[in-house]
């Protein structure tokens, strides 16, 4: 839930506890709004998932009444809250009545029907009901009565969510739906009623799962007017998707939360209102229907967490019906059944309880062309001034906890497939990944991973994560005893960030285990916290490795730094040992400080890129916006989902900088410390392709009542003709463009925050010739706002709310206010800068799992002699193929993703775009395929009986049969460009693993 604003004040999206206020009191709405995207991808009509929809009436204008709640899962209140009804005192909202009141009211009328949405809230009902409930929900689900759409654990946000989680978080709701009730409860579309924008690769992803369309509510305010008057409410998406707005019309809100006036239909009555209410509905859907292509349109009937009182809405709505379908005229010659009261009245309306699927296949009965879109809806505007750019930045640190354990879940995945039944019970106890699967599905929520939500719900979506790493670090640990072959205590360092290990600060000796998901060998420097003594290191094979202490300024710590080298898909154990009677020899730190030429403190560099012989003049420095508490142009501040600068310009940190230079063999590095809180590391690896920049902002002082919004600024002399390029959901990549929107003309109102986008993985500016890109640790806001110019937002602290519906400003007062981040910086001819890009954009998010231990580990089986190396594949995977998916689906079955990372034409030169062919039948070491079924991406159907909706683009045609799957032959699995392969293979674990 949120709240949106309009002319004249702000109105509630939906009523909740102290919000629950007369109707009449608030500004209007504008005329309901409707937007509809079809899914364009495999044709091939399905038309026997729409047997259950309801007869409608040709010839005549039907309004599809949708009855629905939108059940946030966290926001105002924490999961647990909203679930059992407690702290009403904030919102009042109890799913589990909810829900028990949606089957009784389902059960009292055979025509009424009901959709549901979030899973993560479902399950957990489901699991509390007795086998005979069971058995009507179920009856329920086969009539089409209770229909799910989406089917995802939550709704998930678009802008700051890694395309790999939100397919965990698909495969995870819609496989819930698959075991309980079948293809019956399969969704047929996807429904995003309330995220904050809409990305290109979140469309594409729905296709690829067999969505036929894609429902949302939120465009930008320019946008929707002029789709409106070209009559472009629903279109044809590459890729994907339909969308919808989720309140009722104004007038017509009969739930508990609200105070709407209910149908009176006694004539005797003194607040008899039928008649009026009834012309009012006719009158508010003949507009309606002006705005779209087909006699057929829609109404949402719920909102937030409504329907605790089901009967209420039902009765009411069953009253509309009635009353309305009682007006209706029938044209001369036509064969609808009506009595002699309708024929008299002449309405041209028929009304109908209905659901987004079976609007769905009303218009694709209509047989029209439609529009197509190639771009996304980013940034969204609900009015002048009022850009949501904020939230791509809000609550970093609990950005970047949900991106590590993304990382963390593919290693526990992965490690409980290679380890086979003994990852999950073994010496450490009991191992299990589906707690982390689960609260990682639930930060994929569009009020969680946004940063959007309560502090104190903040703070329980990262005790979820929390919770959810404990189960895996006994998985971990029992594979790795069972892999290895020695029972070691590991001990897993949560906070290597900020330095902090006690056992490699305390032992005198130990072993480091380096686990790398990737599916090719990987080199990584690994530094730890130590004493001040010297260490020696060994590599697998015994061998003394290249080993530095180095002091960090800003602790006077000391960290061990060695390069690592570990095997596809698998681990290397090192052994480090304290030389004992040497202290470390003390690196001389040059300090200085540095004076700027250009009025700010600058990084005043050339960066070179040696291999290629490239050089650019690179300047960057922090600087802050002044974040808006309100002006003459408009009231609106910043906020947790709003960015409105107070002026165009931001304010330098700091115009000058105590510096600190350190220089080893292993590494060199200058320290930067701006101010009591924002410093950098620049530090460069030998043999490393990239500049790294190490970050820490915080706490943000906001003593003087300003509240500031911190970026990292990059400066060159490249002329980017105002354009610049930024990830979807980490995926594919989208051309930006200054004050610009591809599909309709931008009046800018806001030309710093007006012209912000997503950036999950990476941004990017090139002259043609030269490519400047910046990948980043987590997702954040970022744009080019100027030539030669690229900017990240990686921290703010504000002192307003923005009026949306949190009630609080995004003030980080705990674990939040001090945020530590790393920017990667690659300079590259364009030409080849997507090989660069891509590889360490993938070796970013699936980051080597370091663990350690003391060592001296018993036998985890005496006639198996211990190993300091293990690979899961025989050989690696080619560069463009990333391993997305290995984990458990069963007893003897894998879930295997395998994506072709490139891009069409993206790697002319490497020819990393070209289409790949895999040799699946010995490519894992610790099991073997017996047998693979390919499905759609959230692999609850197979791919080969699934078919889809074929709708027709402006465009022109597309094919009119389906292409015919080729046989899976285990020896040959080719990828495409950007193609996901998802299958579920049958296997069987190999004695020796």
């Amino acid at each position: 839930m949120r709240v949106e604003a309009w002319p004249g004040g702000v109105r509630g999206r939906g009523a909740a506890g102290p919000w629950m206020i007369s109707r009449a009191l608030r500004p209007p709405l504008p005329p309901f709004f409707f937007l509809f995207f079809l899914l364009l991808a495999a044709p091939g009509a399905r038309a026997a998932g729409y047997k259950t929809c309801p007869t409608v009436q040709p010839d005549l204008l039907n309004v599809h009444l949708v009855a629905h709640t939108h059940d946030d899962v966290g926001w105002l209140k924490t999961v647990d809250q909203y679930f059992y009804g407690i702290h009403n005192d904030i919102q009042h909202a109890g799913v589990q009545y909810i829900l028990d009141s949606v089957i009784s009211s389902l059960l009292e009328e055979p025509t009424r029907r009901f959709l549901y949405v979030e899973i993560a809230f479902f399950s957990r009902w489901w699991q509390r009901q007795t086998n005979a409930t069971q058995e009507v929900v179920r009856d329920l689900v086969r009539q089409g009565r209770l229909e799910f759409a989406n089917g995802g654990w939550v709704m998930n946000d678009e802008a700051a969510t890694h395309y790999g989680a939100i397919i965990d978080q698909m495969t995870l709701g819609l496989n819930f739906l698959e075991n309980t009730f079948g293809n019956d409860g399969s969704p047929r579309v996807a429904w995003h009623i309330d995220p904050f924008g809409h990305s290109r690769e979140q469309a594409s992803l729905f296709a690829q799962m067999g969505f036929d369309g894609f429902f949302f509510g939120r465009l930008d305010y320019q946008d929707k007017k002029a789709r409106e008057e070209r009559l472009e409410m629903e279109q044809v998406w590459r890729a994907s998707v339909l969308p919808n707005i989720y309140n009722p019309p104004d007038n017509l809100c009969w739930d508990t939360l609200c105070s709407d006036k209910p149908f009176v239909d006694d004539p005797r009555s003194p607040e008899y209102n039928a008649k009026d209410l009834v012309a009012y509905f006719l009158s508010l859907a003949t507009a309606q229907g002006q705005h779209y292509r087909t006699n057929h349109t829609v109404m949402t009937m719920g909102s937030d967490f409504q329907y605790e009182n089901a009967n209420m809405w039902f009765k009411n709505l069953d009253k509309l019906i009635q009353l309305v379908n009682a007006e209706v005229r029938t044209p001369m010659g036509s064969q609808v059944h009506t009595s002699p009261q309708q024929q008299a009245n002449g309405s041209r309306i028929n009304v109908l309880y209905s659901t987004p699927a079976c609007y769905l296949w009303e218009l694709y009965k209509a047989n029209l062309t439609w529009p197509v879109k190639e771009d996304d809806f980013f940034p969204y505007a609900d009015g002048p001034h009022k850009f949501w750019t904020g939230y791509f930045s809000s609550r970093p640190a609990l950005k970047r906890y949900e991106r590590l354990s993304y990382n963390f879940l593919q290693v526990c995945n992965q490690l409980e497939v290679l380890a086979g039944p003994a990852a999950n019970l073994g010496p450490y106890g009991s191992g299990d990944s589906e707690p982390l699967n689960e609260a990682m599905a639930v930060l994929q929520h569009h009020d969680a991973v946004t940063g959007t939500s309560r502090q104190h719900v903040a703070n329980d979506y990262a005790r979820q994560l929390a919770a959810g790493w404990g189960p895996c670090e006994v998985l971990l640990s029992n594979a790795l005893a069972r892999l290895s072959g020695s029972k070691e205590d590991f001990a897993f360092c949560r906070e290597l960030n900020i330095s902090v290990c006690p056992l490699s600060q305390t032992a005198k000796s130990f072993q480091v285990t380096i686990y790398n998901p990737l599916g090719r060998q990987v080199k990584w420097m690994v530094r730890l916290p130590v004493s001040n003594h010297v260490f020696l290191v060994r590599d697998p094979n015994g061998t003394v490795v290249p080993s530095n202490v180095v002091i960090v300024p800003s602790s006077e710590g000391r960290e061990l730094l060695f390069s690592a080298s570990a095997p596809a898909l698998g681990f290397s154990i090192y052994s480090v040992t304290q030389v004992p009677g040497r202290r470390p020899q003390a690196h001389k730190l040059q300090s200085r400080a540095q004076k700027p030429k250009f009025h700010v403190l600058v990084i005043q560099n050339e960066m070179e890129n040696l291999e290629q012989n490239l050089l650019l003049p690179v300047r960057q420095a922090f600087y802050w916006y002044n974040a808006s508490t309100g002006n003459d142009l408009s009231s609106q501040v910043s906020g947790a989902y709003i960015f409105r600068p107070n002026q165009q310009e931001p304010l330098p940190v700091s115009h000058w900088a105590q510096t600190h230079l350190v220089k080893t063999a292993l590494v060199q590095e200058v320290h930067q410390n701006f101010s009591a809180w924002c410093s950098q590391v620049v530090r460069l690896y030998p043999g490393q392709r990239y500049l790294e920049l190490e970050w820490t902002v915080g706490p943000i002082p906001v003593g003087d009542n300003w509240g500031k919004e911190i970026i990292s600024r990059f400066d060159t002399g490249m002329e980017t003709k105002g354009l610049f390029y930024t990830d979807s959901n980490g995926r594919e990549i989208m051309e930006r463009r200054r004050d610009y929107r591809p599909t309709w003309k931008l009046n800018q109102t806001e030309p710093v925050a007006g012209n912000y986008y997503p950036v999950n993985s990476r941004i990017y500016i090139t002259d043609g010739n030269l490519q400047l890109t910046v990948l980043t640790d987590r997702s954040q806001g970022g744009s080019s706002l100027k030539e030669g110019s690229l900017e990240l937002m990686v921290h703010r602290r504000l002192l307003k709310d923005d009026g949306r519906g949190v009630g609080e400003p995004l003030r980080e007062d705990s674990s939040g206010l001090w945020v530590r981040g790393r920017h990667l910086v690659l300079l590259d001819r364009a030409r080849t800068a997507a090989a660069g890009h891509r590889l360490q954009a993938e070796k970013e998010v699936l980051a080597p799992q370091v663990v350690l231990a003391p060592g001296g580990g018993a036998p985890y089986r005496l006639e198996v002699a211990p190993r300091k190396q293990f690979s899961g594949l025989r050989r690696e995977l080619p560069p463009s193929v990333r391993l997305l998916t290995l984990a458990r689906w069963g007893p003897k079955t894998l879930l295997l993703r395998l994506e072709h990372q490139f891009a069409v034409g993206e790697d002319p030169v490497g020819n990393l775009s070209s289409p790949v062919t895999l040799d699946l039948r010995d490519l894992f070491s610790a099991f073997t395929i017996t047998s693979l079924q390919e499905t759609m991406l959230a692999a609850n159907q197979p791919r080969a009986g699934a078919s889809r909706l074929q709708w027709t683009p402006s465009t022109g045609p597309v094919p009119t049969r389906r292409p015919s799957l080729p046989r899976l032959d285990l020896a040959a699995i080719t990828l495409q460009p950007m193609e996901i392969r998802t299958f579920l293979a049958s296997v069987q674990w190999n004695a020796d693993g």
